[in-house]
């Protein structure tokens, strides 16, 4: 198959993907189609981060081990007698059917968002005189950022997987979602002004649980592309020790294939227990900051159903996280951690709308 035919069958499946949705909101006339599609591609997003998550914890990452296609085709169907022939050769690597599907249901899914924000721009294009430049430019800028986050997605597949790459591919995507959230979220969009004499909620505050909590998503994209998971199998020491064998110049050397040393070695046991001991120890910042502002969230009418959200999103990743551990990392409970991290970022993009400078930290 040419190039050209087989961007224009990945582009016909992205407009049939995005048309699906699309249908079912127009049909709607509760809200302004705008606003609906604006929180569909925040939904959208979410699934997009999980269902990612799914193919990277099933192995699935190089199931089509070409972009944008599998094996120069469309779909894995096409490709049939290219992967069973990969997979009589290597019985347990990357390349099986069901691998392929799940690879390829991924980058369908993803190519569905980049369809919805391309119709977000051009609403927005066409709202200029009601809701001025603002929307437009915000949505120029989501789909710049879908475009890199999609070379991102090339490069996971074409470098075979490094985890700096895996890693900023998942960073970006929780980027892309807290951005459309935001996005969504404006005050220009809502029917209603708020009251002007409503209490703020402290945005140095926020800001810190923002910063803390993007580096933990980090640390755990970097735990889990290096699958150093289960390097520390118990809970709450490592390996029996509280402060285990650390190798911290190995482990967080970034520009490195998947496994290996930057000098071409394998990677050792003492990093793979490093990179894992350091998302543990983080842990326990995040959860001190986070606490700090639920405590001070809920005592704002406004965003206690917010703040309650964030309480049990908090003890939701305690319980993965542990989960995850204790019993070998099992598909449920990883995936659950990492929507996890990602309804947190929704969270706190939700509270930044109550935020203001001059607020006060203040706990009654």
């Amino acid at each position: 198959m040419s190039s050209i035919a087989l961007f224009l069958e990945l582009a016909v499946i992205a407009i049939v993907f995005a048309g699906l949705p699309l249908t079912y909101l127009w049909q709607k006339r509760e809200y302004g189609f705008f606003e609906k599609l604006n929180w569909l591609l925040v939904f959208m997003t979410f699934d997009l981060i999980v269902f990612g998550a799914f193919t990277r914890l099933s192995d699935s990452g190089l199931g089509c081990p070409d972009w944008p296609g599998c094996y120069g085709t469309s779909n894995p169907w096409h490709a049939l007698g290219d992967i069973q022939e990969a997979n009589a050769a290597f019985p347990t690597g990357p390349v099986s059917l069901a691998k392929a599907w799940i690879e390829m249901i991924h980058r369908y899914l993803a190519m569905t968002v980049g369809t919805l924000i391309v119709v977000q721009l051009l609403m927005a294009y066409s709202k200029v005189k009601s809701l001025g430049t603002k929307p437009l430019y915000g949505s120029l800028g989501l789909l710049l950022l879908v475009c890199i986050q999609g070379a991102f997605g090339a490069w996971t597949v074409t470098l075979k997987l490094q985890p700096i790459i895996v890693s900023t591919h998942l960073l970006l995507a929780i980027v892309l979602l807290g951005c459309l959230t935001a996005y969504a979220n404006q005050a220009c969009f809502h029917k209603t002004a708020e009251p002007a004499n409503q209490e703020r909620l402290p945005a140095k505050l926020l800001a810190a649980a923002f910063g803390v909590l993007g580096v933990q998503i980090f640390l755990g994209a970097w735990v889990s592309t290096n699958y150093a998971v289960l390097a520390c199998p118990d809970f709450p020491t490592c390996l029996g020790a509280f402060w285990p064998e650390t190798q911290w110049q190995e482990g967080f050397t970034l520009w490195r294939q998947l496994g290996l040393t930057a000098g071409g070695e394998y990677l050792s046991p003492t990093a793979l227990q490093t990179i894992h001991w350091a998302h543990r120890l983080f842990a326990v910042l995040v959860l001190l900051v986070l606490t700090t502002l639920f405590f001070v969230a809920r005592q704002l009418p406004q965003l206690k159903s917010l703040s309650k959200l964030l309480l049990g999103l908090l003890i939701l990743q305690v319980i993965t996280g542990i989960s995850n551990v204790v019993f070998q990392w099992p598909l449920l409970a990883a995936l659950m951690h990492t929507g996890g991290a990602a309804a947190l970022v929704f969270c706190l993009v939700r509270m930044s709308y109550w935020a203001s400078w001059k607020s006060p930290i203040q706990l009654r």
